[in-house]
């Protein structure tokens, strides 16, 4: 990369007209496609070990404010490091959380959105095409009657928007007025993501709100357990907000059963909601498309395509399959911001107001490479599950906790003669995080402490599903050797 010419200290820089310019973009650009291709190439295979920041870059980032400018190079160089010493969800066997899987459009989705910096707080022209368009591509890929959507910040944004355009439904005029004592609740799995549990918090209601439905013997939450408890509600003056069953657990991957929920809340008229943020593009595949079925009749929806759509966070989106509900919710009028008529600006369909172009990320993933491909690579990802499952049955120092309905996978190393087995897979998921060959996540499965997988990464290969469980049992049996 050329070097920039140094700029003469004499001047203040308060004068410097082109101070927010940089001297040599070009030169910029060429070093930093030079970092994104070698990143790229880091993540086409599992790492040796996890790289450290060394002990001069570890200094410079607990260094105080500058006063003055540096150098844009050094600033570059040092990003890039600590990035590539960072924990990445795009190594093949970064499994322990469900992340993205950094396609490379996502990167240039991301790149082209922040360089335009579009806002769609209001009509922004062709992005306001480009968000539709996506959102109906999305809609289409896992068969949701889409009526209405938006692009949003995350799972927790999408669930959480969601939820306020039942309140307003359930409970009218709660949004200007306040629920004035009314009592309500919101009903989930006893495995449901917090998020859930976040969003009614922040809808008001409060956590104690929050009916937690058992489970049966696949993990998925109980219809008849449903029905009682919502029965039991609304002969006591509670008024049920809203049904939140999820499409592939953040523990097991387990979905609700779908059809059954929704003639559960076709009976009392409560609204249905399925989180799907990680579990629905599963929909899409032939294989594991009739867990999803009832799907359709849902009032709302949420996926998150930073997860296992491959595209770089965050592009999460919340899809109505009735037109208005998301406008009674967030609708508002104000003279900063006017309307067309009676045509509501993009931001009376959603919470936030300053809302990049997220969705062209998925936009061009999905144009680029197909739905078709995405099948395939959403395949391969179920079948790694499958294969770490049959390795798991035959190994007589492991233990399989759970039977997979999608690509999460719960197991623990067993070896014989162990006293404490839950301190041991506590212990060996945090070694196994600093060894860096195998990132995997400690969870709990019925109070068992395990180490948990999940797939959703297209670069994982079969022989890469075989490296988890020698890693495992090396790192492990150097634990509870004397």
């Amino acid at each position: 990369m050329r070097r920039r010419e140094a700029r003469s200290p004499s001047t203040p820089q308060h004068e410097r007209a082109d101070l927010p310019a940089l001297a040599d973009r070009e030169g910029v650009l060429e070093e930093l496609v030079r970092v994104i291709c070698e990143a790229w190439t880091s993540f086409d295979a599992p790492r040796p070990a996890e790289p450290q920041l060394g002990e001069e870059l570890a200094a410079r980032l607990v260094a105080p404010l500058p006063e003055g400018p540096g150098d844009v190079e050094d600033a570059l160089s040092d990003a890039a490091r600590v990035l590539d010493a960072s924990v990445s969800p795009s190594r093949p066997l970064n499994l322990g959380y469900i992340g993205s899987t950094g396609l490379e459009m996502g990167v240039l989705g991301s790149a082209l959105a922040a360089t335009y910096d579009v806002n769609l707080a209001v009509t922004a022209g062709g992005a306001d095409l480009v968000e539709e368009q996506a959102l109906r591509w999305l809609a289409d890929f896992v068969g949701f009657p889409l009526a209405e959507g938006s692009f949003t910040s995350g799972g927790m944004t999408s669930n959480l928007t969601a939820l306020l355009a039942a309140r307003e439904r359930a409970l009218p005029g709660s949004r200007a007025d306040g629920l004035h004592g009314r009592r309500a609740a919101a009903y989930c799995s006893e495995e449901a993501h917090h998020s859930v549990v976040r969003a009614v918090e922040v809808c008001g209601l409060g956590n104690a709100a929050v009916r937690r439905i058992p489970l049966d013997d696949r993990r998925r939450m109980r219809p008849d357990a449903l029905d009682a408890a919502i029965s039991r509600d609304a002969a006591s003056g509670i008024t049920p907000v809203a049904v939140v069953a999820t499409a592939g657990t953040t523990l097991t991957g387990a979905v609700d059963p779908l059809d059954d929920v929704a003639d559960v809340c076709g009976r009392h008229g409560v609204w249905m909601h399925v989180d799907g943020a990680y579990g629905l593009p599963a929909a899409a595949v032939p294989e594991t498309a009739p867990l999803f079925a009832g799907l359709e009749r849902a009032d709302s929806t949420t996926v998150d395509a930073h997860k296992w759509l491959g595209v770089q966070k965050s592009c999460s989106a919340v899809m109505l399959r009735e037109t208005g509900r998301l406008r009674a919710a967030f609708g508002h009028e104000e003279r900063y911001m006017l309307h067309e008529g009676d045509v509501p600006n993009p931001v009376d369909r959603t919470l936030e107001y300053s809302r990049p172009l997220r969705s062209l990320r998925l936009w061009m993933a999905l144009r680029v490479h197909g739905a078709a491909q995405y099948r395939i690579w959403i395949k391969r990802t179920l079948d790694n599950a499958r294969h770490l499952t049959g390795l798991l049955r035959e190994a007589p120092d492991f233990e399989l906790l759970h039977e997979p309905m999608l690509s999460t996978v719960c197991f623990r190393h067993a070896p014989s003669g162990l006293r404490d087995p839950d301190a041991h897979n506590l212990r060996l998921a945090r070694e196994m995080q600093r060894d860096g060959r195998v990132f995997l996540a400690p969870a709990s499965v019925d109070g068992r402490a395990c180490l948990r997988a999940c797939f959703v990464n297209f670069r994982t290969t079969a022989r890469d599903v075989e490296r988890i469980l020698p890693v495992a049992r090396e790192v492990g049996g150097r634990l509870v050797r004397p």
